[in-house]
């Protein structure tokens, strides 16, 4: 088989998202996600309920992904696959399907760590996609996972900073909460706080060693904060609420900023990539375009169907290790705490 002719197939499973992609010599053909509402009304992810999920939607996802890619099952080259890390109901759901399908067809198997494919996102080929050099730095930001990563190349990272409790979308989603606004929350925070005054209100940044971050303790001051202001105004959220929202923000922006700027002076190395579900965030977006003016960062960012949980990102993964002949066995297992 030729470089010229690499079709692989990725499944992503590792959380409420199923989705399956093709991917051709590194270029997206298809990126199918099935989305599951039934979370709305628990304000949050029900484990079990999105293991039964996932199930329901695999086979259709994957059928439509190949449909779209307008190949057949017999022209793929391999089958890349979540491994980890994630909620471990989804992943076995996503793992025993790749790894059945992949002995069905006598292809190759591809184990991919999540984190990793919000990071080689960067690196699926598209016209207007730059991408990042080696070395550069890596912000993932999800309702999982805040980590600042080190990349020395495809298969070289070393985590030098990440979440030491609450990781930045929970952040985002327990505020929300306090707030009385729907799951996930993320979003109409982000729209909202486009419309009220960031320093409306200030709190508290965590004090946090290193390059370590902290969300429980602004969870709690936004808590008491809320509950304080509501016991001498009943009213305070509706009539403040695009100002609430910006100052939480605000506040969530300064605390990665200034993380990020210490690791750019640690480690002397400008070129800044993002990318996780948070990274579809107007306000970080601009924070980290800004920081090309004020500290001559270069950044890159992905387009936003390439930063929520996504098979494309899994799929390139897939291809870089098909090209290095770095294939799993059949008897390798997910994992819920995979590390980088």
């Amino acid at each position: 088989m030729t470089k010229q002719n690499i079709y692989i197939l990725g499944i992503e499973s590792s959380c409420d998202d199923t989705s399956a992609s093709v991917i051709h010599n590194g270029t997206v053909l298809s990126n199918v996600v099935a989305s599951q509402s039934i979370h709305e009304a628990y304000g949050g992810v029900v484990p079990e309920l999105a293991s039964r999920a996932h199930q329901q939607n695999i086979v259709p996802v994957v059928h439509q992904a190949l449909k779209k890619a307008n190949i057949t099952k017999a022209q793929l080259s391999a089958i890349a696959f979540t491994r980890g890390p994630g909620l471990m109901g989804s992943l076995l759901v996503g793992t025993s399907f790749a790894k059945s399908l992949a002995y069905g067809l006598n292809i190759p198997l591809i184990d991919v760590n999540h984190m990793q494919a919000h990071i080689l996102a960067h690196f699926i080929e598209e016209d207007d996609f730059k991408k990042p050099p080696f070395p550069f730095l890596a912000m993932t930001i999800s309702g999982g996972h805040t980590q600042i990563v080190k990349v020395d190349n495809y298969f070289k990272m070393t985590v030098i900073g990440e979440t030491i409790d609450d990781a930045v979308g929970e952040a985002y989603d327990k505020s929300g909460k306090i707030l009385g606004l729907g799951y996930p929350a993320g979003p109409e925070i982000d729209k909202r706080a486009q419309l009220g005054n960031p320093k409306a209100f200030k709190f508290t940044k965590p004090r946090v060693d290193g390059l370590n971050f902290s969300f429980s303790g602004l969870k709690t001051a936004i808590l008491y904060f809320i509950q304080k202001q509501t016991k001498a105004n009943p009213n305070f959220i509706t009539e403040h609420l695009n100002d609430i929202c910006a100052s939480i923000q605000y506040t969530i922006i300064g605390i990665l900023m200034d993380k990020l700027k210490k690791a750019v002076k640690e480690t002397g190395i400008t070129h800044i990539a993002i990318g996780g579900g948070v990274s579809a965030n107007s306000g970080i977006r601009k924070a980290l375009k800004d920081g090309e003016q004020k500290f001559g960062w270069t950044t890159y960012v992905p387009k936003f169907e390439y930063t929520t949980d996504n098979a494309a990102m899994i799929a390139i993964v897939g291809y870089l290790k098909f090209l290095e002949g770095d294939f799993a066995a059949q008897d390798v297992m997910a994992s819920a705490r995979l590390k980088i």
